[in-house]
């Protein structure tokens, strides 16, 4: 049996991490030259967003060659180096595969509109009906989800950007080119496989969808746990110490659990975003809303139990390179900074599921609050800027639902230190550092005992000391409560009792079968565990007895 269950893993989006040849977009070697910051935090696997060839028009999820690194980001030697050196740190490194689709400047694409009928079956070309699209299906990125090709009147699919084209998985053909991928990196070295969006690679009919946008007809479809099956036999699956999670689009826990039993041989674990969605008005990202905390607790709640009963494994996260600051979005980055901030991350790590940390999380690293539109690097909101305009909101009603919803928030520069740029590089960074810098950066948590940064480095030692961390069964407390997200983790005798306030007031809570229980961490001065306990805001408390 694999042993991930003690693991911690620490995202990178290297463009923003660190320069190290002074152009300011961040490179491999800017990791490299961070590892021992890593080691100390206790990362045991880093995730590295793409940095394989492309033009951009996805940040890098619009892949061209999967074997040659981008030379924005360095070179395969130092891509070699970084292996190398990470290994004898004992981090493993986590490489990002898109294989839903590449880009339309890939080779295989180039030669399929070129004619070549062998790469052509690489892709969905679909002749349309009536002068339209094959289907009615949207793109994740707006608009018809075909595009229309004149030399073969015909179209051919992309659920993303029209430079996206999907691969065609159920061309054998693919398939073997997807695990020879694979293969060629676990021979350098590489231990561990995020997929992108691995629950859309089976296309199961191609017809109209009259109750929705076509999800139907290409989300969590049966082919999908073969096609996963397969890769895992004849790429990963050989390897005994590797790690795979596959990022799920609009998933169940019912398919989570076949993706992610070790039984079934395909992953690991899974990524789901539910619980990311709770302050969407409408089911709308580009709105404001209070977050729903009772719907984020029983999300919790309901996922933790269904995998735990089925057999599955989560992927535990707030942050990544597409979603806001956790600490400006669910805590309080102002009045409660530090607790909000270590509440938070003591809520998710305590968890059944493999935890991630995404940078600058440790640091408690905010919003960027930028107030002009030349700021923003992100397409999808510079987009939504003069949608919303159209839509007959303000400048200052529009800026305000960017400061909480643009992905930029997440890809501002790594805070280092106090120093210009925060220490990222000495030229213009590609997007603006945050102005909070000289107060929130890496130099001053680490000169800090109290920092947000040791807080984290407890939790992920707690995880690898305390084997009901790790294994423990998950049972919700106090699921009535409209402040607190609390449960418990149990593994025989062993019992871990965690307590989260989630606002800045002070949580009065009823307790039972509190003896002999001591107390492991906390974001605020110790205090006794009682049957009447008053957490302050936003306490957290974990509790162990055997």
């Amino acid at each position: 049996m694999k042993n991930f269950k003690d693991k911690v893993v620490y995202q990178i989006y290297p463009k923003s991490f660190k320069d190290t040849n002074h152009d300011g977009i961040g490179d491999l070697n800017g990791v490299t030259e961070k590892l021992d910051y890593l080691k100390k935090l206790g990362a045991d696997m880093l995730w590295l967003t793409p940095f394989f060839i492309s033009p951009q028009n996805d940040n890098g999820y619009d892949v061209e060659n999967y074997y040659e690194i981008d030379p924005r980001y360095g070179t395969l030697e130092d891509l070699k180096r970084l292996i190398h050196e990470a290994k004898k740190r004992d981090i493993g490194l986590m490489f990002d595969m898109v294989f839903n689709h590449t880009s339309t400047h890939h080779e295989w694409f180039k030669k399929a509109m070129a004619g070549d009928p062998y790469y052509k079956d690489f892709y969905f070309f679909k002749k349309g009906k009536d002068h339209q699209p094959p289907t009615n299906w949207e793109s994740k990125f707006g608009g018809n989800a075909w595009e229309y090709v004149e030399a073969f009147d015909e179209y051919y699919l992309h659920l993303f950007d029209v430079t996206q084209a999907d691969l065609n998985w159920e061309n054998p053909n693919v398939r073997k080119e997807m695990a020879k991928i694979v293969n060629y990196w676990l021979e350098l070295g590489v231990t561990g496989f995020r997929f992108d969006v691995i629950n859309l690679i089976s296309k199961e009919s191609f017809e109209d969808d009259f109750t929705g946008v076509g999800k139907r007809f290409y989300t969590d479809c049966k082919k999908v746990n073969d096609y996963l099956r397969e890769l895992n036999e004849h790429s990963f699956g050989r390897c005994q110490h590797t790690m795979t999670v596959g990022e799920m689009s609009a998933t169940t826990i019912e398919n989570c659990l076949r993706y992610s039993k070790q039984e079934n041989h395909e992953l690991d674990m899974t990524f789901n975003f539910h619980h990311l969605k709770v302050d969407y008005l409408n089911k709308e990202k580009w709105t404001l809303m209070p977050f729903d905390f009772k719907e984020l607790k029983q999300l919790f709640n309901d996922w933790q139990i269904g995998m735990q009963e089925g057999g599955g494994w989560n992927a535990l996260f707030w942050c990544c390179h597409d979603q806001p600051r956790i600490v400006s979005r669910f805590g309080n980055d102002q009045e409660y900074h530090r607790e909000s901030a270590k509440m938070l991350a003591t809520s998710i790590h305590m968890m059944r599921g493999t935890p991630y940390i995404y940078q600058g999380e440790e640091l408690g690293m905010t919003n960027a609050y930028f107030t002009d539109l030349k700021q923003y690097r992100d397409v999808e909101s510079i987009n939504h800027f003069h949608i919303l305009k159209k839509q007959g909101l303000s400048d200052d009603e529009i800026y305000a639902i960017l400061q909480s919803k643009s992905r930029d928030n997440a890809r501002t520069p790594m805070q280092w230190d106090h120093t210009l740029n925060a220490g990222f590089s000495d030229q213009t960074p590609w997007i603006e550092v945050n102005s909070n810098y000289t107060q929130i950066n890496a130099e001053e948590a680490l000169k800090d005992p109290n920092s947000i940064f040791y807080h984290y480095t407890k939790l992920i030692q707690l995880r690898k000391q305390y084997s009901v961390i790790q294994e423990g069964e998950y049972i919700p407390l106090l699921e009535n409560s409209n402040q607190v997200f609390a449960y418990l983790r149990r593994l025989g005798s062993k019992m871990l009792l965690v307590l989260n306030n989630f606002y800045p007031k002070e949580a009065a809570i009823q307790l039972e079968d509190i003896a002999d229980y001591e107390l492991l961490l906390s974001n605020y001065p110790k205090q006794p565990l009682k049957k009447e306990l008053i957490l302050r805001p936003y306490e957290s408390c974990v509790y162990y007895r055997e």
